[in-house]
């Protein structure tokens, strides 16, 4: 990952980007393509689509969602706490005892996600699973007044962790769920040589991904592609207390990670395994028999259907506040990507 890279991924990962309020890393991402794109232009449910060779054939779309889990404020109490709902799914053990963010209209306001302490909890409820509403956020004031003048019910709120470096190439991060997709669509279409390439290009940041695939659904429809693949992390399996029998057998450095399976047509899957092979790269197979639950499974069914791809990156710890990639396998899928979209020519048939 250069410099240019690197730098593009920290100011993604830092833009708060909760399912439906996704405008800091939608505005990150367009200032960023509009350097390489030959056309950049958003869509009224908020996707960023940035195009290189327009005019080009096959049309090729890569989907890289960049919206993340969050909080909404649902209701602020008498004494100033505030309650909330939860955008995406949380395991709402991990959310407690938490610095966040809420992004207020006037500025963020930083505060607490508190619960009762277990020295208060009656020992028959110790242990028990948490619930949400049994969860508040405080933000240090003294009544609902005092709140009020600070946030507004709706307002979203974000856990307050950035990316930092771990040993091995490897980086933890809050919402690399799935910011590093969207990171490696725009990567992606910054490194294709123009020379070699007949497809007509378009990237996409699409949004509400974790609400219900929702940008996938109109950004497809829009575009039109012939061919897309998406990009999203999947369950790197090489962690204590995890069975591959059924979880399969991921590594977190092993390399990207192809899907082979109904949500994927069979000429898109050669064609990455052989960008693999030219690159010398190492990819991992991972089996889904069914719609995979990311962009792809709304890709393919577009219109009268997408010959779609999904291209993964190994993830440990998904969706919870510090989750853990290698930024060298990230590298990767961008590189793949890019030799993928080289590879494509306007007599391909993808036909089954």
């Amino acid at each position: 990952m250069d410099d240019t890279g690197r730098e593009f991924l920290q100011r993604l990962i830092d833009a708060p980007s909760p399912s439906g309020y996704e405008q800091a890393a939608r505005r990150v991402w367009h200032e960023t393509v509009a350097d390489y794109a030959d056309e950049v232009r958003g869509d009224v449910h908020g996707n960023v689509i940035a195009t290189r060779n327009p005019g080009g054939s096959p049309r090729l779309m890569f989907a890289g969602h960049c919206d993340e889990l969050g909080l909404q404020v649902n209701y602020i109490s008498d004494k100033g706490f505030l309650y909330f709902n939860t955008i995406g799914g949380h395991d709402p053990s991990l959310i407690s005892g938490r610095r966040v963010i809420v992004h207020a209209q006037d500025g963020p306001v930083r505060g607490v996600t508190g619960q009762r302490a277990v020295h208060l909890t009656p020992r028959d409820e110790r242990g028990k699973a948490q619930k949400v509403e049994d969860i508040w956020i405080d933000i240090g004031v003294s009544d609902k007044a005092e709140a009020e003048s600070l946030v507004r019910v709706g307002d979203a709120v974000t856990y307050e962790l950035g990316m930092e470096p771990l040993r091995n190439g490897l980086g933890v991060a809050r919402a690399f769920d799935n910011k590093i997709g969207a990171w490696v669509v725009a990567e992606a279409l910054r490194r294709i040589d123009a020379a070699k390439c007949s497809a007509e290009v378009v990237s996409v940041a699409t949004v509400q991904e974790e609400l219900g695939l929702r940008g996938a659904i109109t950004s497809t429809f829009g575009i039109d592609p012939l061919v897309g693949v998406a990009v999203d992390v999947t369950h790197a399996t090489d962690h204590p207390n995890i069975n591959k029998v059924t979880a399969g057998d991921v590594s977190l450095d092993g390399g990207p990670v192809v899907t082979r399976g109904a949500n994927v047509n069979p000429v898109v899957e050669r064609l990455l395994m052989e960008s693999a092979e030219a690159l010398g790269m190492d990819v991992q197979i991972e089996a889904e028999p069914r719609g995979t639950g990311t962009d792809a499974n709304a890709m393919q069914l577009s219109r009268a259907g997408v010959a779609t791809g999904l291209v993964s990156v190994p993830l440990r710890y998904m969706h919870t506040p510090s989750e853990i990639i290698s930024l060298d396998v990230a590298n990767q899928a961008a590189d793949l990507l890019a030799d993928f979209a080289q590879r494509l020519t306007p007599e391909m048939d993808f036909t089954p």
